[in-house]
């Protein structure tokens, strides 16, 4: 199974929503393990377009094994100046983007009695920081959806969990790279002091989608480089 889109989140917040969707059939041997995939593009704020694409991908192989959705868009402002309209925008692409493919994907896998569905929440569902209302709330409302949703097509064997990435260079971070103070600061606040590659979510996406996580539904798994295990800025004198 592959990872269908190439970057994390889209460019900016006018950027039209995006979605990759990996479809795969697979069969194991002893000696081998054969995966196809499909990617498309949709503009996953419209559930016609993306049950469309979907339908059109699973029937290239007359099944869906896998589906992921990465795409994000973030309005950073403080919540006072925050327009009614860019609201809707992000909620538009971050929760209701992320509903449809989600319940696309559902209403092929619940009854064909597997699947397994990777949505992309963020290390902003359990912290934040000004200027990031907005956006947290929908990486928080993609964890709940994921939650429900494995609680709802459990039983029909269906699997859906979500990755958390942290800082990542994506189209949507490189305004924080042209600040050299800002992208420093968010590098030196995980242990490994640096940002992640959008190719360094793969791995947990991977592991996500296959029986390596037969057992795991209903999760998070953060690839945030320790970001959520340090409780601050400051390293102890010599610590």
């Amino acid at each position: 199974m592959a990872r269908g889109a190439q970057a994390c989140g889209a460019s900016r917040a006018d950027t039209a929503a995006r979605v990759g969707m990996s479809v795969s059939s697979s069969s194991r041997s002893a000696s081998s393990v054969y995966c196809r995939s499909s990617s498309g593009v949709c503009d996953i704020t419209n559930e016609t377009s993306v049950n469309d694409a979907i339908v059109e991908a699973a029937s290239r192989y007359s099944r869906l094994d896998g589906l992921v959705c990465t795409p994000a868009i973030n309005v950073r402002k403080p919540i006072l100046k925050y327009s009614g309209d860019e609201f809707d925008r992000v909620v538009q692409v971050n929760l209701r983007g992320n509903f449809n493919v989600l319940r696309s994907a559902g209403w092929l896998m619940v009854p064909q009695g597997f699947g397994s569905i990777v949505l992309f929440s963020s290390i902003r569902s359990i912290v934040t920081e000004p200027g990031q209302s907005v956006y947290s709330m929908t990486k928080a409302g993609i964890l709940q959806l994921v939650k429900t949703a494995a609680t709802e097509w459990g039983t029909k064997g269906v699997r859906v969990n979500a990755v958390g990435p942290g800082v990542i260079e994506t189209p949507l971070t490189a305004p924080i790279k042209q600040n050299p103070e800002w992208y420093n600061a968010y590098a030196m606040k995980n242990p490994l002091n640096r940002w992640a590659q959008a190719s360094e979510m793969a791995g947990p996406t991977v592991f996500l989608l296959s029986d390596a996580a037969s057992y795991v539904t209903g999760t998070i798994l953060y690839a945030d480089g320790g970001w959520l295990a340090a409780d601050g800025r400051f390293n102890p004198p010599g610590m």
